[in-house]
Parts: C-alpha cells; structure tokens; sequence
C-alpha cells in the first residue's frame, strides 16, 4: 500500500504534502527532525491520508495536489475542520 498525505505543523499551522509505503514510520522520522525539510517545523501531526495499492498513482496524485492550484484548494476546503484542529 503506498499514503499520500497532509501533515500539519503544531508550532505554526504549516502543511506539508508527501508519499510514503509506511505512513507509520515516515510520520515518526518527521517528527524525529530526519527530513531536512520538515525538522524546522516539529512536531507534525497527520490531518490527511489517501491510500493506493499502486505506487505510481499515489506519486502522481502527489504531485498534483503539490501544484497548489485547484486539487489543493478543494482539498483544503474539504478537509477545512480538520486542519482547524
């Protein structure tokens, strides 16, 4: 199985997009400060998650809400309470 998901910063709201096969583990090296462009940043915590059983639409459906154009904005707006919280 592969995630696309939406981690959002507790020190400042950021959010932050990615995939992953083990969504357990990539959320932990998040927190851990392993990913550079994350570790600024910490603690995360997952807000969203979409699950594929194929690795190339999971890249791809990544790449496209990562455009920040009208795939991101109806994300947001879909998943609004939940980055609220």
């Amino acid at each position: 199985m592969y995630f696309v998901y939406i981690l959002k910063s507790s020190q400042n709201g950021t959010l932050y997009i990615g995939f992953t096969e083990n969504i357990t583990r990539r959320l932990r090296e998040h927190n851990d400060g392993i990913s550079p462009s994350t570790k600024r940043y910490i603690p995360w915590k997952l807000v969203y998650c979409e699950i594929y059983s194929n690795r190339e639409d999971a890249k791809e459906r990544e790449k496209k809400i990562k455009q920040f154009g009208k795939v991101y904005t109806q994300l947001k707006r879909r998943i609004s309470r939940s980055l609220k919280s």
